[in-house]
């Protein structure tokens, strides 16, 4: 069963597969990425999902038992307009282990970020992603879905460990 990162994106994923990742109602990322301003939340928002691993667990609906640990590592979180921002994050499931770019919307519910996808399609691993993720703190929750099959996430935000040399 596919992970519920790649129903974010986190899937949530990095540059190295071009602008492969799309939703149907994102832009398309620009061949040079322009400066957006940003307020004090969205920075400090921008900061928090840069070098991050989220760390979690995750359900599937209408399973019972222990639910499944998940980790995703996203390389940075960058405002490319309005309230659309590209999650370039780490996709590792079965032989396939690359980093893309995923165009996500970012709402605020007061100074709480909430991210979501809608019928996201990333190549190789297919289409009819969805989730929904709030942010508080060092922790995030949310819904997951892919086709039919959905489910809840949730975890902490931890520094993404250094690479061994």
């Amino acid at each position: 069963m596919m992970s519920v990162l790649r129903s974010l994106v986190l899937g949530l994923c990095v540059v190295g597969v071009g602008t492969g990742v799309v939703a149907d109602d994102a832009p398309k990322p620009a061949a040079t990425t322009k400066l957006v301003e940003m307020n004090d939340e969205e920075q400090a928002f921008a900061e928090m999902l840069t070098g991050v691993d989220l760390v979690g667990s995750f359900t599937v609906d209408g399973q019972t038992g222990t639910p499944k640990q998940d980790r995703y590592s996203i390389t940075k979180a960058v405002k490319v307009k309005g309230n659309t921002w590209m999650i370039h994050a780490r996709i590792k499931y079965g032989e396939v282990d690359i980093t893309v770019p995923v165009p996500v919307k970012i709402d605020w519910a007061g100074k709480t970020p909430v991210l979501s996808v809608a019928e996201l399609k990333i190549p190789g691993l297919g289409s009819e992603f969805g989730s929904i993720i709030l942010f508080q703190g060092h922790r995030y929750a949310g819904t997951w879905e892919h086709g039919k099959i959905g489910g809840h996430m949730w975890g902490y935000i931890e520094k993404t460990p250094a690479a061994a040399p």
